[in-house]
């Protein structure tokens, strides 16, 4: 069964008559199908090597950069961790019918909260593959029709892994539409799928800014924006330096060009004579360009050697999500002026202090505003996959309705359920 690239009012309308028969699927035909498509991902791995492979050459040609590349790349691991996050999903609890809250009223009235799914949402991303798939399982597990809509970057990736994923979920026993693929076109297409208010339930966007600035335009359809991450960490007064090198160096090097990568060094005054010439070193020796601010110009101008490649930054620098192997890095006086640079330049993504007091990391934690807040811990874990999610469509950095790693109760609203016997309203 191939995907037919149609029109998108065709597309979203078999979605939703789709989600009107996932919203009262077993999880057992659910689980099926998730697990059909993890092993048709194994089975097809060929396939799906090939189609990635004329990406990868499209996009080494458009010089896309190395970060980019990374992104865009599949292998037979990355294949085998893909089928597995499906797997993970499909050994989660069904979030539909958890009844969230319950209660009689004093009338003999029984009232219970229940999730249910949203029904259609369209996910828009950029050159990452992976989460054709990530999203698909999610969206069929929490009983929900899935429209995607990739980037032309992995336009055959995205092809062959849709087309996998509706064949197995429909073969297991769902609905057809219940995974569908917008191939082709440009910002007209996005504008005509933002709009479809009649059979789309949600739009979750992943990718940079621009995405987001071109749907906030157009949108008409309710959308949680997963979007761009200024990640910072904070190096405390009292903080333990060998762990704090080391988390810096996850943070940014780990895979420098994922959203929850940090972007910005602030290193509390206090440690900066002691801190500053190691995590240069540090940074040199992985290769990081560093972006400084004037006391650590005037610091690394001290030192024989530091190794690492300084630039004075700008004020723009402090704004930029790099994706790349470049960091940002200033001295602030306090946990304080730390916070409130986190509030001026931070995107409510990931911040993480180092900080061996209890008192400053409470601090920290109630006064930076962020989906996640941590303490001695680099920022690379934000990831439904790492909170035990299976896997995730994005970071949400909004806060209605949902904040952090959209996973499965993520994908689900709720409604009220109400039995009496006879009952009427006097």
């Amino acid at each position: 069964m191939a995907i037919a690239v149609s029109q998108i009012a065709d597309i979203t309308q078999r979605a939703k008559r789709a989600a009107r028969a996932l919203a009262q699927a077993d999880s057992a035909v659910k689980d099926a199908a998730l697990e059909a498509i993890a092993s048709a991902l194994l089975t097809r791995l060929d396939e799906i090597l090939e189609a990635n492979e004329r990406d990868m050459q499209l996009a080494r040609e458009a010089e896309i950069g190395a970060a980019l590349l990374d992104r865009l790349r599949l292998d037979e691991a990355r294949v085998a961790a893909i089928a597995g996050a499906v797997r993970q999903i499909a050994a989660l609890p069904d979030p539909v019918g958890e009844v969230m809250d319950g209660h009689r009223l004093p009338n003999g009235l029984d009232i219970r909260k229940v999730r249910v799914p949203l029904g259609v949402v369209a996910v828009v991303y950029e050159a990452r593959p992976n989460v054709t798939i990530d999203a698909a399982a999610l969206c069929l597990k929490s009983g929900n029709a899935i429209v995607l809509r990739g980037s032309s970057t992995a336009a055959h990736s995205n092809s062959v892994l849709a087309q996998i994923a509706a064949e197995a979920a429909v073969g297991a026993g769902l609905p057809e539409g219940c995974v569908s693929l917008v191939a082709g076109g440009g910002r007209e297409e996005l504008a005509e799928l933002a709009t479809q208010r009649d059979s789309v339930d949600l739009i979750i966007p992943r990718g940079g800014e621009s995405l987001k600035e071109a749907l906030q335009a157009v949108a008409t359809v309710p959308v949680i924006y997963a979007a761009s991450g200024n990640c910072h960490v904070f190096v405390d007064a009292s903080a333990d330096l060998e762990r704090a090198e080391a988390i810096v160096l996850n943070a940014k090097t780990q895979r420098p060009g994922v959203c929850n990568a940090a972007e910005t060094l602030l290193i509390h005054a206090a440690v900066a004579g002691e801190f500053v010439p190691r995590i240069l070193r540090a940074l040199g020796k992985a290769e990081v360009l560093v972006r400084a601010d004037e006391h650590i110009l005037r610091m690394a101008a001290e030192l024989e050697s530091s190794s690492a490649r300084l630039e004075p930054a700008g004020e723009e620098d402090w704004d930029s999500e790099y994706l790349a192997p470049i960091i940002a890095v200033g001295v602030v006086d306090s946990v304080q002026a730390a916070i409130e640079h986190i509030a001026r330049h931070g995107s409510g993504h990931s911040e993480a202090i180092v900080t061996s007091d209890t008192a400053t990391a409470r601090q920290f934690q109630l006064g930076v505003d962020a989906a996640c807040v941590y303490v001695n811990a680099s920022t690379r874990f934000t990831d439904g996959g790492e909170f035990g999610m299976g896997a995730e469509i994005g970071n949400s950095t909004q806060k209605l309705h949902v904040r952090g790693p959209i996973g499965l109760r993520e994908l689900c609203t709720f409604k009220y359920l109400i039995e009496g016997d006879g009952h009427v309203r006097a």
